[in-house]
């Protein structure tokens, strides 16, 4: 981390950049917050460690509006984002200096807790120069050790790869972490019978208390007006007692980024229920590598999407609707 600060400053220094877009800790140790520093002194706030969870590319697009450069670290799953907005002309590329920063995987402090894990007071073992192999955490209880992988998000068990799709340049190592089939738990839900399907999918959402942080930590929910705010529909109200509408928001919001989300689970990660919202994203990801060949969205900046484009050789909806 210290080689990330230190290259950060001399940025600063240097007139490159006039912002460095990071994180700092948070109030617990194991909720680091998104920050803007302007100054080498405030860079000693900065940290960068397994927690570090959050996809900064959508802060981009109102950074992109600044006077100036902005210095963004993206880890390798965010660069993906980045060069989707880049696409959907949502942020400026000579507004940004991108540093890749390593990735060793990152932290899901919920797994924690599932595991009797309460009152941490400190957590060793997260830091990008460390081998991320065990973390020892320090609680009010007692002190406890687990696997770092037995604490990862479950993004990064099935990750696309450590390989970063833009950067400028490239600080810190990073550590494979995939040990899962990306499409396992859509294929589960999807050999259920209709009855189990609607089931599950109803008991999830109606968790759901509508307080947008999956929308709003969605770099592909970049609209400058949400359809979900309009005050001429009630799908402007929060805690719907309706559960239709409990569905009908995240079954739209999942349509409307068909094709464009990048898979970088932002959703699950922020939603306070719990809720294991990719799985719908993940599920229009399997139908498009199904009907139009395998496409990965934000693996470049320049290609058009399948539901973007047309060839010759696109299904027929008929032959969609034959497919299930």
């Amino acid at each position: 981390m210290q080689e990330l600060i230190a290259r950060a400053k001399e940025l600063l220094a240097d007139g490159t950049v006039v912002r460095v877009l990071g994180w700092k800790a948070g109030d617990l140790p194991y909720n680091p917050e998104a920050a803007y520093f302007e100054t080498a002194e405030s860079l000693d706030e900065f940290v960068y460690n397994g927690f570090c969870g959050q996809n900064l590319s959508k802060m981009m697009i109102e950074a992109s509006k600044l006077e100036g450069k902005t210095l963004v670290c993206l880890k390798p799953c965010d660069t993906y984002s980045f060069n989707q907005l880049i696409k959907e002309h949502r942020v400026d590329r000579e507004k940004a200096y991108i540093i890749g920063v390593g990735c060793k995987g990152k932290l899901d402090v919920e797994k924690l807790r599932k595991m009797g894990i309460k009152g941490i007071q400190s957590i060793s073992g997260a830091e990008l120069t460390d081998d991320c192999e065990e973390l020892n955490i320090s609680t009010i209880y007692g002190d406890k050790t687990v696997a770092y992988k037995d604490a990862m998000l479950e993004r990064c068990h099935v990750c696309k790869g450590k390989e970063h799709m833009i950067y400028d340049e490239i600080i810190g190592e990073s550590k494979d972490t995939k040990d899962a089939d990306r499409f396992a738990e859509v294929e589960k839900i999807e050999k259920m019978s209709p009855e189990e399907r609607f089931a599950f999918f109803q008991k999830e959402l109606s968790k759901c208390i509508r307080c947008n942080a999956c929308r709003n930590a969605c770099p592909a929910c970049s609209c400058r007006k949400c359809v979900f705010d309009s005050n001429k529909f009630d799908s402007a109200q929060k805690a719907n007692v309706d559960s239709f509408e409990e569905k009908m928001f995240h079954i739209i919001r999942a349509f409307h980024v068909a094709g464009r989300c990048t898979d970088c689970g932002e959703c699950s990660r922020v939603c306070p229920q719990g809720i294991p919202l990719h799985l719908f994203n993940r599920k229009f990801i399997k139908d498009i590598d199904t009907f139009y060949g395998e496409y990965q969205a934000g693996a470049d900046a320049e290609s058009k999407g399948p539901l973007t484009s047309f060839t010759f050789d696109d299904v027929e909806p008929g032959v969609v609707a034959e497919r299930g």
